[in-house]
């Protein structure tokens, strides 16, 4: 007995292209806003929204750091960090205090609070893998493929030129 073959898909128009779910830009955001529901539903527990997680994420693993400094980690503007970072502060997280050497820049660091906080933080990664139903090294995996896409777009970013037209 012989199995039929597949039948052949027709190569894709380019107006298909212009359809939504053909969109990576779309799916990527749509990843992003599932992911942000579960973070808020985890992260309710520490009193924390998922930009304030991601500073203290950042503060946790390389201390004390200038607003300059943290905004790059981040991909954050100053505009964008300092509300973050002012929020951080009246909940007793972190400290905001010109440099001495410098009073244009502004350092941030974690006080006790914030330290402490690390401690009760442990378990959203592991939550967050759960979430996605993907075992570590499909999250690996992913998490690589992205980083190069993410590296791939910034140099299509500084060139202007982000391919064929």
């Amino acid at each position: 007995m012989t199995a039929t073959p597949a039948p052949i898909s027709p190569a894709p128009s380019d107006g298909d292209f212009l359809r939504l779910d053909q969109q990576i830009c779309f799916s990527l955001h749509a990843a992003s806003r599932a992911f942000g529901g579960v973070y808020r539903v985890i992260l309710k527990d520490l009193g924390l929204t998922y930009p304030q997680y991601l500073v203290m994420l950042v503060l946790w693993e390389h201390g004390e750091l200038p607003v300059k400094r943290l905004g790059e980690h981040l991909r954050l503007d100053s505009g964008t960090l300092s509300p973050l970072l002012k929020r951080l502060e009246a909940a007793g997280l972190v400290l905001r205090e010109r440099s001495t050497r410098d009073e244009r820049s502004v350092q941030v660091r974690l006080t006790e609070e914030g330290s402490a906080l690390r401690e009760r933080a442990v378990s959203v990664p592991r939550r967050i893998a759960a979430a996605t139903g993907a075992d570590l090294e499909e999250i690996r995996e992913l998490r690589d493929r992205l980083d190069r896409l993410t590296a791939a777009l910034d140099r299509a970013a500084r060139s202007e030129t982000p391919g064929p037209a």
